[in-house]
């Protein structure tokens, strides 16, 4: 038994990718860090780019939590107590006091009756979606919803599924108008924040249309979102698209790994349904869980999201915010408003996009690049994040750099 075979096919098939501009390349290891001085925020050290210190504007750490005193702390001293690591999964003494008290945390934190912990949010969203979908399931998907939610609703049977155009109330109304007497559920699911545009679901809209045709399905009509990249990031108290929107999902995913600055993903709804996920999701059943470690620090940043310095912290974000967006159209690029940390610039042209991204490498700033066919034929774009551990001169420097361009 060997590999030989089969390798040719696999070379060929990379060889095909790279062809396809779908090849994510080699990547970039990082090998330590600057701390914040002289006005400036952190620092980043790459293999292979000798002493160069990076500024990363493609970094999902939208508080600066991942490298918070308190957090490093509790998590360090977690592990000492509990071990680097959880053991079993959780029906198998997998379970410790902190993940008890982290999802009682996030339950709280969402206003819901229940939480539920998960090795990452894209487990979570394949192993909770499949789990509310049956044979008898319209799925109602937004066009632009993340990888995650398009590989559960391929892992799911459902009678039929629909794509309505991005945030497309009308759309959407037409579907769901159109398929009463059909199917017994619709299962609407979306992302809250759009992971590429930085732009958001309007799930107070999303949720009176849904209202509105309810009565026509057997089992109703329930909405799913996931608000990875809006919670701890969007929102006044920093409650995601939820609060932003002024509307709430029956259902709501997320991560610990972007604003709160540690691992893993979760689900919050009401008691029912997550004590029926804990009985029938296998990402959950047969997958460990964070650490005990990773729990502790992840309450730490709730806490922390949810305190005065949160507040700071989050009214910092949203001014930086601004200012991006603020400076990118005054040097002529465009962007879309809002008020997200993702800060899109739309380039429109393949070339033109990696010729940008390159400039800001060479002068020590990275970023994301995304080219057709990761996006369609005329979105090409450049996505940038900002963190609420950037600085003023930080923003000025990444600006006056695209002014050279």
């Amino acid at each position: 038994m060997s590999l030989k075979k089969l390798e040719p096919l696999l070379t060929a098939k990379l060889t095909q990718l790279q062809q396809q501009g779908l090849c994510k390349g080699n990547e970039k290891v990082i090998t330590g860090m600057k701390a914040a001085a002289d006005g400036f925020g952190p620092r980043y050290f790459l293999e292979g780019y000798g002493n160069r210190a990076f500024l990363r504007m493609n970094s999902n750490s939208y508080l600066g939590l991942a490298t918070h005193s308190q957090l490093i702390k509790a998590e360090a001293k977690a592990a000492e107590q509990f071990g680097a690591g959880p053991g079993a999964v959780r029906f198998i003494s997998g379970t410790y006091r902190p993940h008890i008290e982290l999802e009682q945390k996030l339950a709280e934190f969402h206003g819901r009756e229940s939480a539920m912990l998960f090795s990452s949010a894209y487990t979570t969203m394949t192993g909770v979606l499949p789990q509310f979908i049956s044979e008898d399931t319209l799925v109602v998907s937004d066009a632009l919803n993340h990888n995650c939610i398009i590989n559960a609703i391929r892992l799911s049977h459902p009678a039929s599924k629909e794509i309505y155009a991005h945030a497309d109330i009308n759309a959407l109304d037409k579907i769901l108008e159109a398929y009463q007497g059909r199917v017994k559920r619709v299962c609407l699911v979306t992302d809250g924040i759009f992971s590429m545009r930085g732009d958001y679901a309007p799930l107070d809209k999303l949720n009176a249309c849904c209202n509105r045709h309810e009565h026509a399905y057997e089992q109703g009509i329930i909405t799913l979102i996931d608000d990875s990249h809006g919670v701890g990031a969007f929102g006044r108290t920093g409650r995601g698209t939820e609060e932003y929107s002024q509307g709430k999902a029956d259902i709501l995913i997320a991560t610990l790994g972007k604003a709160f600055g540690v691992n893993g993903g979760y689900v919050v709804s009401s008691s029912a349904a997550i004590a029926y996920l804990r009985e029938t999701s296998p990402f959950y059943i047969y997958s460990n869980p964070i650490t005990p470690a990773e729990a502790v620090a992840a309450s730490v940043a709730l806490d922390i999201v949810s305190s005065d310095e949160g507040l700071r912290l989050l009214e910092k974000l949203r001014g930086f915010s601004v200012r991006l967006r603020s400076g990118l159209e005054q040097l002529g690029f465009e962007t879309l408003p809002g008020e997200h940390p993702i800060v899109p610039i739309l380039i429109r042209d393949t070339e033109k996009t990696s010729a940008l991204v390159a400039h800001l490498l060479a002068n020590n700033i990275l970023v994301t690049g995304l080219n057709y066919p990761v996006v369609p034929q005329g979105e090409q774009e450049i996505r940038l994040q900002v963190s609420a551990e950037h600085s003023e001169k930080d923003l000025d420097y990444l600006l006056a750099t695209l002014a050279l361009q």
